[in-house]
């Protein structure tokens, strides 16, 4: 049955407008997945929603209406009006309708499969948007996992989870990880740790990427930790060839990925 809020004030209004704050996500253990696509994705992968809120004029929304009957039976469903959603959203147009997801807290075993790993490791990366597309760019490639170093942004921030286009749902994403628990995790489970590095590294082309692999991709400015490249039995880069100077670290990945999944599915 649909509950209709009127009031701003009513706590459940106040906690949505504070999930925009990385705090409040720790402290409650929950996040918010806005607009119908995001939401479509999240309740079909399975995820624990807490609420679902829609406005007025999304109520005729017959995808709106499918998602509600899907995720009625285990949630809240609660009506607001199209004003105090405004307030909720973090988006200018939004399409008024979110759930309140409770988020999962992945562990390194987590990522253990009986098949090569197949791991993209952020390290310090701070960009909400690069966060997010370059999750969206592992789930695309067939990634078994993302790991985030400390100091990367939160994956559920509402950019990242939106600049991933749902693929946050499909896949274990790990953040908060220290780099000695990457390179030891690598270690113990026979995985090369690959570094992104100019320096004393070779054109990914003429590298072997088709084992168990983890390949590493720095901060914007810095670029990979001093640490992650001393442990880093490989170390390639991508040539440019024109004028620019660099290229955005979710591009980068996507030609290194490729190049790797490209030689594990050669002769398939």
């Amino acid at each position: 049955m649909t509950e209709i809020i009127t009031s701003p004030h009513n706590p459940l209004i106040k906690m949505v407008s504070c999930l925009t704050q990385k705090k409040y996500r720790q402290q409650t253990g929950l996040f918010v997945a806005e607009g119908i696509r995001l939401a479509e994705e999240l309740a079909a992968a399975g995820w624990p929603v807490e609420a679902c809120i829609l406005s007025a004029s999304a109520e005729q929304n017959p995808r709106a209406q499918d998602l509600v009957r899907s995720v009625s039976s285990r949630t809240r469903v609660v009506k607001v009006s199209d004003d105090i959603f405004q307030k909720m959203a973090d988006t200018e147009q939004p399409q008024g309708i979110l759930l309140v997801a409770r988020s999962r807290q992945y562990q390194l075993t987590d990522l253990i499969t009986r098949t090569k790993a197949f791991l993209l490791v952020l390290d310090n990366v701070q960009d909400p948007g690069n966060i997010g597309a370059l999750i969206r760019t592992g789930d695309a490639a067939g990634c078994s996992g993302v790991i985030l170093t400390v100091g990367c942004a939160d994956i559920y921030s509402t950019k990242v989870v939106r600049a991933s286009m749902g693929s946050i749902f499909h896949l274990p994403v790990l953040q908060g990880i220290t780099p000695e628990d990457v390179i030891q995790y690598c270690r113990q489970q026979d995985i090369l740790l690959a570094a992104t590095s100019l320096e004393q590294s070779t054109v990914y082309w003429n590298t072997d990427l088709s084992g168990s692999l983890a390949l590493v991709f720095g901060n914007e400015g810095n670029g990979v930790s001093q640490r992650l490249l001393d442990e880093s039995l490989l170390k390639v880069h991508i040539p440019l060839l024109g004028k620019a100077e660099s290229l955005n670290v979710s591009s980068a990945a996507a030609v290194i990925l490729y190049d790797a999944v490209r030689q594990r599915y050669a002769g398939l």
